[in-house]
């Protein structure tokens, strides 16, 4: 079974840059090669040249020692003496270049010995006095100390010579195969683009082929989607009735029928929901009128007994009257939480420009026992938004730092921190704290921390701060611990 085109041209691809790398990697070897025994080369010249050099300097010490004492001229000691620095150079020199050999370096440690003898033996023949025998006496003495110096310094010589020509020869092989590797790459690569080449020509010329049909495909596609974003528009703006007609079974077609069916469903959700809402309206007319009243009407009944019998009524009797107002009250309260706990986030907001420095004073003269201290750190920002939705916030996080302090004095702090895209209000007290597994359920309605008999609530309050933060697309949470105080956090957006 042949391969699919596509399979072939990666297969292609694959294969040339395989062997590129292949050949790159052996001319690359190659040239390193080639490189390395050119150094090795160059590197054995330069030992062969200390050599000679060094055989040279070893050479003119002594004849300036035989010209001294032959013609008793003491100007031949200055290039005696220069000589053997010189000398000593090549030798150091020899030493750090074949480093690497350790048998080159035995040779020239013996070298270097025979060396020094030499130079301390010529010495001692520029302190004696010039003749002509003292010149053959010279001559005839250091025959041999000369022969064993010549001998060593030519095995040195011989060493790189044999090294030499091993490197030359490795130097010849690389120079050749070089060249060699990067024609068979490139001859290759050829090969193998001239392949590829064609099999994408046969592609692109199927390709071409099937550019019409796609043209015609995405014109009618872009109409069909032209439509299903004209119909999401019209859902944004609140249109729930709108339909596409489009009876093709593709996919498309079957997101044009999910689509009907979405607004359909939002239509007869919206519908429902609005009927909800106005079953709600009717429901706190009722509770605000037909509820309220009759609660009147029993604290009016109640206040009648405690004037029409004031001196019938037993002191066991008033306590019951106080618990029945008490408890009276306490009801008219809840009904007045749950409806404005429904009516939170549903009342039409009225933007406008709110200073929160001066809402926050407002709220303190309105709410704050003039016992307690308000104060506020930090500058207090000026935003545009709902008035009355931040100033019922402000209202019940105050009220209640204030209403369940546990003693009759305390300080209340607010701040702001500003988040960028929202600020984050503070509110802190310095009252007994929440404990960490209450900081959850205070948010919930009819909870509350403390015996209602000691501090009456209705538990709706943060319920109410809760849903108008969320409404505003903000977060609130609690920073306590019990006996350190509470601090309320919650992000008010910008716009």
């Amino acid at each position: 079974m042949g391969l699919k085109l596509n399979t072939k041209i990666i297969l292609g691809f694959v294969i040339a840059v395989g062997v590129l790398l292949l050949t790159s990697a052996i001319s690359w070897y190659s040239i390193q090669q080639l490189g390395f025994y050119t150094r090795q080369v160059e590197h054995t010249y330069q030992v062969l040249e200390n050599a000679s050099s060094l055989r040279g300097h070893m050479r003119d010490a002594q004849s300036q020692v035989r010209g001294y004492l032959l013609l008793d001229d003491s100007t031949y000691l200055p290039g005696f003496e220069s000589s053997i620095p010189a000398a000593r150079s090549d030798l150091s020199a020899l030493q750090g270049l074949t480093i690497d050999n350790a048998g080159q370096q035995r040779r020239l440690d013996t070298l270097a010995t025979s060396i020094e003898d030499e130079f301390a033996y010529l010495r001692r023949w520029t302190m004696l006095p010039p003749s002509s025998e003292a010149v053959r006496r010279l001559v005839r003495l250091d025959q041999a100390r000369q022969l064993e110096l010549r001998q060593l310094i030519m095995r040195v010589q011989k060493e790189e010579q044999e090294l030499l020509k091993e490197r030359r020869r490795r130097q010849d092989f690389f120079e050749n195969t070089t060249p060699a590797a990067i024609v068979v790459s490139a001859v290759l690569a050829a090969i193998i683009v001239l392949w590829l080449f064609t099999k994408i020509t046969q592609e692109l010329r199927a390709n071409e082929e099937l550019q019409a049909e796609l043209a015609r495909t995405n014109a009618d596609v872009a109409r069909r989607i032209q439509l299903i974003e004209s119909l999401a528009n019209r859902v944004v703006q609140g249109d729930y009735t709108v339909k596409i007609s489009d009876q093709e079974q593709d996919t498309l077609g079957n997101l044009a029928t999910s689509l009907n069916h979405m607004t359909q469903t939002l239509d007869n959700s919206f519908t429902a929901l609005e009927n909800r809402n106005r079953e709600l309206d009717q429901f706190a007319y009722v509770a605000s009128h037909d509820l309220k009243a009759p609660l009147r009407g029993v604290v009016t009944v109640v206040k009648w007994i405690e004037d029409e019998l004031p001196h019938e009524l037993s002191d066991q009797m008033r306590q019951y009257l106080d618990m029945m107002k008490g408890r009276l009250h306490r009801l008219e309260d809840l009904i007045n939480g749950l409806l404005a706990y429904a009516r939170a986030g549903r009342t039409e907001r009225k933007l406008e420009q709110v200073n929160v420095q001066q809402l926050v004073s407002e709220v303190t003269e309105l709410v704050i026992p003039p016992t307690f201290r308000v104060e506020t750190p930090t500058l207090l920002p000026v935003l545009v938004t709902d008035r009355l939705s931040l100033q019922q916030v402000f209202t019940n996080l105050m009220g209640n730092a204030a209403k369940y302090h546990n003693r009759p004095d305390g300080l209340i702090t607010v701040s702001c921190r500003d988040l960028g895209e929202c600020y984050e209000f503070r509110v802190q007290d310095d009252g007994p704290g929440i404990a960490p597994q209450f900081q959850q359920k205070v948010f919930l309605m009819f909870q509350t921390l403390r015996d209602r008999n000691t501090a009456e609530s209705t538990g709706i309050g943060l319920s109410i701060v809760k849903r108008i933060v969320e409404e505003q697309k903000g977060t609130i949470h609690i920073e306590s611990q019990e006996g350190r105080g509470a601090a309320f956090i919650f992000t008010w957006q910008k716009n």
